[in-house]
């Protein structure tokens, strides 16, 4: 039934952000088959990016909700390519994410952590996915988290 998912995210207290427009020369997503891949999207809130290095100027929690973050922004890029309707969603398959860490700093599953829940919070067990957690010297932007998704869609 249509609206599912955003009474979901209702219900969670959450609003999608608008689709963030690509950077340089990429496509937000691409569709094949069944297949929904989601470029990779950066962390940025309300006030702007949220920028900085984990294990040097950020902690782990800061570093979650910045992989939360990622995650609303990739659920906005689904959405666009959906048509507006997330119900058409059927499971996330899988996350990669990348942090902005020092060499020393060894939680990357800890801050990816921040999508991989929204994503169980909102879908319950097609939430669930496979997933990559890797440390990056920096990000575009000087941003925290960059996250990239394939979703299954119908």
């Amino acid at each position: 039934m249509a609206g599912t998912i955003d009474a979901r995210l209702s219900e969670l207290g959450l609003t999608l952000p608008d689709a963030p427009a690509p950077a340089a020369n990429y496509v937000p997503f691409v569709r094949t088959g069944d297949l929904l891949f989601v470029s990779g999207q950066i962390s940025q809130g309300p006030a702007g990016l949220i920028k900085g290095r984990l294990g040097e100027t950020m902690d782990v929690a800061e570093g979650a909700e910045a992989a939360r973050r990622c995650g609303l922004s990739l659920l906005a890029q689904a959405r666009a390519a959906l048509g507006g309707d997330l119900d058409r969603l059927v499971r996330v398959v899988k996350l990669g994410g990348f942090v902005n860490s020092t060499p020393d700093f060894t939680d990357q599953p800890k801050v990816i952590n921040g999508c991989s829940d929204l994503m169980v919070a909102v879908f319950g067990e097609a939430g669930r996915h496979a997933r990559a957690a890797v440390s990056a010297p920096a990000l575009p932007l000087g941003v925290a988290v960059e996250i990239e998704a394939v979703f299954q869609v119908a």
